[in-house]
């Protein structure tokens, strides 16, 4: 019962914020097209729900050249590859709007652990330790909002495993009201994200 409403709340809430912000996305848009030759969109592939594949879609934020498919901190120079636009928009989350898309598909939920690149299995590896692979992918959660990027995967699978024990309405509308706050003051979005940290 609760995944039904989860998703009738997602699908209602997605389709709303997606109108109301469209100026906001189209400006983004316009932005990036302007700033750096490239795609507005790019889409990756990602792990979902139950280990299953789908692609997630974003801003464009750095340049065409940036090696496909490697999480940003283990680029070597991560800020050499991100745009004018990009910097911006990474600092403010407002890189994620996109994802709104995959909301309405079904491919993720507005609350959940973070959907990992198809290619970090030490992060799935723990996650599954947690039972949180079995969860639906989240556009934010628990782990989001307690660190971010700072945060090491053991850390990061732990709070995401927290997140499944916790699941209520009122958990995911506590984590969405501080996702806010957090996007405000910028807080846990550390370019190079957690290398060197597992």
């Amino acid at each position: 019962m609760y995944l039904f409403f989860k998703r009738l709340t997602d699908l209602g809430l997605a389709l709303s914020a997606a109108f109301l912000l469209s100026p906001l996305i189209l400006a983004a848009a316009a932005w990036i097209k302007l700033d750096s030759p490239g795609t507005v969109l790019f889409k990756q592939r990602r792990f979902g729900r139950g280990r299953r594949h789908f692609d997630i879609w974003k801003f464009r934020t750095m340049r065409r050249d940036t090696p496909a498919d490697i999480p940003t901190h283990l680029l070597s120079e991560p800020g050499a590859f991100i745009t004018r636009s990009g910097a911006f928009l990474r600092r403010t989350s407002l890189d994620e709007l996109p994802q709104l898309i995959n909301v309405i598909k079904g491919d993720m939920s507005l609350v959940g652990p973070r959907p990992a690149l198809h290619n970090q299995h030490d992060l799935m590896a723990e996650r599954e330790r947690w039972g949180a692979n079995d969860v639906p992918v989240g556009l934010t959660g628990w782990a989001q909002i307690n660190g971010r990027d700072e945060l090491p995967i053991v850390v990061k699978a732990a709070l995401d495993g927290e997140y499944v024990r916790r699941r209520s309405f009122l958990f995911d509308l506590k984590i969405m009201a501080l996702t806010g706050l957090r996007v405000f003051q910028a807080r846990g979005v550390v370019e190079g994200g957690t290398r060197g940290r597992g």
